[in-house]
């Protein structure tokens, strides 16, 4: 199922193999990765590798700005600022049903998932929608 303007699909525009967090991981831990691999949303498993929800540079600030989060940060884990569940998508998807599903949630980042509807294996995230529409206005 390829998008009609630009053939391409969401399984081959997205960042395959991503970095994911468990649900019972520290908070920290998720800044660290976010911070060490200069990127701003994760996938978040549960302990069957299973996607549950993901955490963002978004969510993390809402636990610096709330008195009572920041407090309470060293005990915190993914699982009490994640977003769940993820908003998720197969890989057939096309570029076009991705960008709506980002601009009708209002996200950032989806996770692609495998055959079994649970195993992230990829994420497309806006970056790489407009990466997408700059070459197909170049070629034209």
């Amino acid at each position: 199922m390829n998008d009609s303007r630009t053939g391409r699909t969401v399984g081959e525009m997205m960042t395959r193999d991503p970095l994911v967090v468990r649900a019972d991981a520290p908070l920290a831990e998720a800044a660290r990765l976010l911070d060490r691999h200069h990127i701003s949303g994760l996938p978040v498993v549960d302990g069957a590798g299973a996607l549950v929800g993901v955490v963002s540079h978004t969510d993390l600030l809402r636990a610096r700005a709330t008195e009572h989060l920041w407090a309470n940060w060293p005990g915190l884990a993914v699982r009490h600022l994640m977003t769940s569940p993820a908003l998720s998508v197969g890989p057939e998807a096309t570029i076009a049903e991705a960008a709506h599903l980002m601009e009708r949630d209002r996200v950032h980042r989806l996770i692609v998932v495998g055959e079994d509807g649970r195993t992230p294996i990829g994420i497309i995230a806006t970056a790489d929608l407009v990466h997408s529409m700059a070459e197909e206005r170049s070629d034209g």
